[in-house]
C-alpha cells in the first residue's frame, strides 16, 4: 500500500478504535480486533472458516451488531481515505507537462483539433433513483465533514497546532459517525430522493460543469479567458427522480410537479449566488478604466425607470461602477424569479443570458476580456447548462399502462384512477412547459416497447388534453433479447406516425432510443446480453443511417457489472460504429452518484473521461478499427453468445432456483433497508420466477453472497466453445471483448469462493450450488487463459490492492452475516426481541458488504 494511503487508513483506524473503545468499552474493541486478526489469518491459511463461525456465534447478538457496526464504519473511512489517495494520484500527474491521461485536452490532442467532431459533442447523463444507495444522507454528510477534516491534518502547510487541532475534530466526527444510526427507520418517498439528488448538484456538479467546458476551452486554443470562448456548453443533464413511474406507486403527478419545482428552487439559489459573487468583484470603475457601453448604460437607465427604489439601493452601494450594479440587479431579477415575483423575475434562462451577455460584451469593448470571458463566462456556462429547471426531467411508464389506458379512453366510460393518473401525468407536463420550457420536460419513455403502437399511445392519449397537449418525444425502450432484435422494425413503425415525423421536421431529425441493460442481462446473461447489445446497437446505428436520423442511444446502465456497469469511459470506447457519433446519454443510478460526484475533482475527472472516450469513440479512425474487429471476431462472438446463454438460463431457468436463490440470499430482508421509494419487486410474496425480481435486487443480493454471480456466469462455458486463439485475439484486438472479458474479470475478483459455499449452502440444494461452482471454476480458468494474467486484475494494480485490502475485512461482515442468515433460515422458533435483534444485525451487515465492495447496484 502507497505510504500515504496507509498513513490515512492508519490514522483513520486508530481513531475509530479509539470511539469504540470509548463508547463499548475495551472488551469491544479486543472482540473486534479478535475477528480482524482471524480473518487475516484464514486468508494465510492458518484459520478455518469454521473456526471464524464458532467465533462470531460465540458472541451474543447485541455484541454481534455492535461489531458489524465496526466493521461497516470502517469501510466509510477506508473509501474515504482510497478516495483521497485517488485525488492526490491525479493532482500528481497534472504536471502540466502533457496532457493527463484521458483528459479533454488528451482527447483534443488525438483528435487533431477536428472541429466537427468537436462542435457535435454531447454528453447527457440522467441521475435516477433507483434504489443502490445503501448509506443513509446522515451517513453520508457525517463523511463528508470527515473528509473535510482529513485534508486539513493532511496539509503540509498547517502547523503543529492547527494538525492537532485537525485530529481533534477528526476524532470528534468519527465519534458523531459511530453513533449515527446506520439503517434508515423510515422508507423513502420520492421527493426525499429529489433532495437527495439535490445534493449532488450543490456540492459538485454546478461548479464542476464550468470547469469542465474551460478545460476544453483552454485545450482548443491558447488564451482561454481572455478571448472569446472556444467551447461550447455540452453538457445537459437530465433526471428520472420523480419522474420514473414505471413499477413505482408513489411516483404521482403531484410528485413530478414538485419535483421540478425543487430542481427549480436549487438551480435559481446557485445562479443568484454565482452572479451576486461575481457582480461584487466587479468593482471595475468606469469611465475611469472600464467604461460601460451604451447598451449597458441604457439597460440601467431602463431598470432605474421600472424599479427605482432598487436600482437606486445598489447604484448607492456601487458608485461608479456599471458593471458591478448591473450584476447585483440581475442577480436581484434571480432571486425574484426564484420567490415568483413576476414584476421583477425572468421569464425564461434566454432573458438571463442576453443580460449577461450584454455585461460580457461591455466589459470586452472596454478593454478588460479577462473580465469578460472569466468568472462570468462560467455563469454564462451555467445557464446554458441548467437553465431554470437543472436537469430534464424524463417520465417513464409502463407500456401496458398505456394500453389499458388509452382503451379506457376510447371506451367512453367512468376511468380508472390509474388512467386519470396517467392523464394527469401528461397535464403537469404540459404544465412544466408552460412555466420552464419545452426543454424542461418533453422526453416521455415507453418500458417494454413492443411496437410502435406502443408509442402511438403515448401520443393519443396526449392529444386528449387539446389544447393544452405537450410537446413530446416518446422514447422506446428496448430491454428483453427479443426486444433489442426487433428494435429497427420498431423504429421503421414509427416512422409512420404523424406525430414522430413533425417532431423530426422541428427537430432536426433527432431521434432517442433507450436500451435497457439491466433486464436483458438478468434474462441473458452477462456475456450474451453484452453482445446482443452490441448487435442492437450497430444494427440502430445502420437504421439511423439509411433514415437520416440524427439518433441518440440512451443507455440504462447501473453500477453494478451484472447491470452494464463498469469504467464509463471504456464503455463508451466499446460501443458499436456510428452508434455514438459524437452523441451519449447514460443513467448514473444509486450509489454511482455518490461515488462520481461526492468530490469536486472526482467529479470532473469523472466527465472529462466519459467525454474525452465520446470524442475518440467518433473519430473514422477508431469506428473502422471497431468495425474491422466486429467483422472479424462475430463468429466467436456468436459462439461464445449462445453457449453462455444456453448455460445461463439453464440455472436461472431451473424448476426451484427461485425459491433456492432467496434462502441463500438476503433478499427477502434487503426489502427492509428503504433503500428507495420503489418496490424490491413485482408483485407480492416470494419471487416465483425471474421476471419476479427487479434487476437490481437481483444483482443487489448476489454481492451480498459474495458469489457476483450476474458479473460473470456462463461466461466461462462460452468461452470453452470458442477457439483459444482467436479468443485471445479477439480479447487483443477488439474493445468490446476487452470490455467484456475486463469487467467479468473484476467481478470475479469480487467474489470469494469460499465465503460463497457457506451461503449457497444455505439452500439445501448441492446441485445447484455444485452448478454455480464448476461455472465460477471454469470462468475464472478461461479468463486468466484468454487474458494471459497469472491472477486475477494483474494488469489493474490499484484496483486489485484495494480489493485485496478489503477482502479480509468483508469476509468479517459476511460471517456475521451468515451467522444472522441461518438463525433466521433454520425455521427454529425465535421470539420477537430475537428476530429484532437478527434481522438489525444482517440489514447492518448488508449495509457493511455494500460499502465494502462498492459498484454493487
Amino acid at each position: 500500500m502507497p505510504d500515504e494511503l496507509r498513513a490515512d487508513v492508519r490514522l483513520l483506524g486508530e481513531l475509530l478504535g479509539q470511539v469504540i473503545a470509548e463508547q463499548g468499552g475495551p472488551d469491544l474493541l479486543d472482540d473486534v480486533e479478535r475477528l480482524r486478526h482471524a480473518v487475516i489469518a484464514a486468508r494465510r491459511g492458518e484459520v478455518t472458516g469454521d473456526e471464524i463461525t464458532e467465533l462470531v456465534s460465540s458472541w451474543p447478538l447485541a455484541r454481534a451488531v455492535q461489531i458489524a457496526r465496526a466493521f461497516t464504519c470502517y469501510f466509510h473511512l477506508v473509501n474515504l481515505a482510497e478516495e483521497h489517495y485517488r485525488i492526490r494520484i491525479l493532482n500528481q500527474r497534472d504536471t502540466g507537462e502533457a496532457p493527463l491521461r484521458e483528459s479533454l485536452a488528451d482527447a483534443v490532442r488525438q483528435v487533431d483539433g477536428d472541429s466537427e467532431i468537436i462542435e457535435g459533442l454531447e454528453l447527457h447523463p440522467v441521475l435516477t433513483a433507483h434504489p443502490t444507495e445503501a448509506r443513509r444522507r446522515a451517513v453520508v454528510t457525517a463523511i463528508q465533514r470527515i473528509s473535510a477534516r482529513l485534508w486539513e491534518h493532511a496539509d503540509p502547510t498547517r502547523g503543529a497546532s492547527a494538525r492537532e487541532e485537525a485530529r481533534r475534530r477528526l476524532l470528534e466526527e468519527i465519534d458523531i459517525l459511530w453513533r449515527t444510526a446506520q439503517l434508515r427507520a423510515t422508507k423513502l418517498d420520492p421527493l426525499d430522493e429529489v433532495r437527495t439528488a439535490m445534493a449532488a448538484f450543490d456540492e459538485t456538479i454546478f461548479r464542476a460543469v464550468p470547469a469542465i467546458y474551460r478545460s476544453l476551452d483552454a485545450a482548443l486554443a491558447p488564451g482561454t479567458g481572455a478571448r472569446p470562448p472556444r467551447s461550447r456548453a455540452f453538457i445537459r443533464y437530465g433526471s428520472w427522480i420523480g419522474g420514473d413511474r414505471d413499477g413505482n406507486p408513489y411516483v404521482t403527478a403531484k410528485v413530478t410537479r414538485e419535483a421540478i419545482q425543487i430542481q427549480s428552487e436549487h438551480v435559481l439559489a446557485a445562479l443568484e449566488a454565482a452572479t451576486t459573487r461575481i457582480g461584487r468583484t466587479l468593482t471595475v470603475a468606469s469611465p475611469l478604466t472600464t467604461p460601460a457601453s451604451a447598451e449597458l448604460r441604457a439597460a440601467l437607465s431602463e431598470a432605474e425607470n421600472e424599479h427605482p427604489a432598487l436600482a437606486s439601493e445598489i447604484a448607492t452601494r456601487s458608485p461608479s461602477e456599471p458593471h458591478r450594479q448591473w450584476l447585483l440587479y440581475v442577480a436581484a431579477r434571480i432571486e425574484a424569479t426564484r420567490r415568483r415575483d413576476l414584476d421583477l423575475a425572468y421569464l425564461s434562462p434566454n432573458d438571463l443570458l442576453l443580460d449577461l451577455r450584454l455585461a460580457q460584451d461591455s466589459l470586452a469593448a472596454a478593454g478588460a476580456p479577462r473580465q469578460a470571458y472569466g468568472e462570468l463566462q462560467h455563469l454564462i456556462w451555467q445557464v446554458e447548462t441548467f437553465g431554470f429547471h437543472l436537469a430534464e426531467l424524463e417520465v417513464r411508464q409502463h407500456s401496458a399502462v398505456h394500453a389499458a389506458a388509452l382503451a379506457e379512453v376510447r371506451a367512453g366510460g367512468e376511468l380508472s384512477e390509474r388512467t386519470e393518473e396517467v392523464l394527469a401525468t401528461l397535464r403537469v407536463i404540459s404544465w412544466i412547459q408552460e412555466r420552464f420550457g419545452v426543454a424542461a420536460c418533453s422526453r416521455y419513455v415507453v418500458s417494454f416497447t413492443r411496437g410502435s403502437d406502443d408509442v402511438a399511445a403515448v401520443y393519443e392519449l396526449a392529444a386528449t388534453l387539446g389544447p393544452r397537449t405537450p410537446v413530446l418525444d416518446v422514447v422506446p425502450l428496448f430491454e428483453s433479447g427479443e426486444d433489442l432484435d426487433h428494435a429497427p422494425a420498431v423504429l421503421d413503425g414509427m416512422l409512420e406516425l404523424p406525430e414522430v415525423r413533425a417532431r423530426l421536421d422541428a427537430n432536426g431529425r433527432r431521434l432517442e432510443v433507450m436500451l435497457g441493460y439491466s433486464d436483458s442481462a438478468k434474462e441473458l446473461g452477462p456475456a450474451a446480453a453484452t453482445l446482443r447489445l452490441y448487435d442492437a446497437q450497430a444494427a440502430l446505428a445502420a437504421w439511423a443511417a439509411e433514415h437520416d436520423v440524427r439518433l441518440t442511444l440512451f443507455h440504462g446502465r447501473g453500477g453494478a457489472l451484472g447491470r452494464g456497469g463498469g469504467p464509463a469511459n471504456r464503455a463508451v470506447l466499446a460501443q458499436a460504429p456510428g452508434s455514438v457519433a459524437g452523441r451519449f446519454k447514460v443513467t448514473e443510478q444509486g450509489e454511482v452518484i455518490f461515488a462520481r460526484y461526492g468530490h469536486l475533482a472526482i467529479a470532473r475527472r469523472h466527465i472529462e473521461q466519459v467525454a474525452s472516450a465520446v470524442l475518440l469513440a467518433s473519430t473514422p479512425s477508431v469506428e473502422a478499427r471497431t468495425a474491422t474487429a466486429a467483422a472479424r471476431f462475430r463468429t466467436v462472438a456468436e459462439q461464445v453468445a449462445r453457449a453462455s446463454e444456453r448455460a445461463y438460463r439453464a440455472l436461472v431457468e431451473a424448476p426451484g432456483f427461485p425459491e433456492w436463490f432467496g434462502l441463500v440470499s438476503p433478499l427477502e430482508e434487503i426489502g427492509s433497508l428503504r433503500l428507495g421509494s420503489r418496490p424490491a419487486r413485482r408483485g407480492l410474496g416470494a419471487p416465483r420466477s425471474l421476471d419476479d425480481l427487479r434487476a437490481i435486487p437481483w444483482v443487489f443480493s448476489w454481492t451480498q453472497t459474495r458469489v457476483n454471480l450476474p458479473g460473470w456466469y456462463g461466461l466461462g462455458s462460452g468461452l470453452a466453445a470458442a477457439s483459444p486463439d482467436e479468443l485471445r485475439e479477439a480479447y487483443r484486438e477488439w474493445p468490446l471483448f476487452a470490455s467484456l472479458l475486463d469487467n467479468a474479470e473484476m467481478s470475479l475478483a469480487k467474489t470469494d469462493r469460499s465465503i460463497a459455499e457457506r451461503y449457497l449452502a444455505l439452500g439445501g440444494r448441492e446441485d445447484f450450488a455444485a452448478q454455480v461452482l464448476e461455472e465460477y471454476d471454469r470462468t475464472r480458468e478461461l479468463v486468466l487463459s484468454v487474458t494471459g494474467h497469472s491472477r486475477l486484475l494483474e494488469n489493474r494494480r490499484v484496483l486489485s490492492r484495494a480489493v485485496q485490502l478489503r477482502d479480509p475485512y468483508v469476509d468479517a461482515l459476511s460471517h456475521l452475516q451468515l451467522r444472522a442468515l441461518r438463525a433466521l433460515r433454520s425455521g427454529a422458533p425465535l421470539d420477537d426481541d430475537a428476530r429484532d435483534r437478527l434481522e438489525t444485525l444482517l440489514l447492518l451487515t448488508v449495509n457493511g458488504v455494500a460499502a465494502g465492495l462498492q459498484n454493487t447496484g
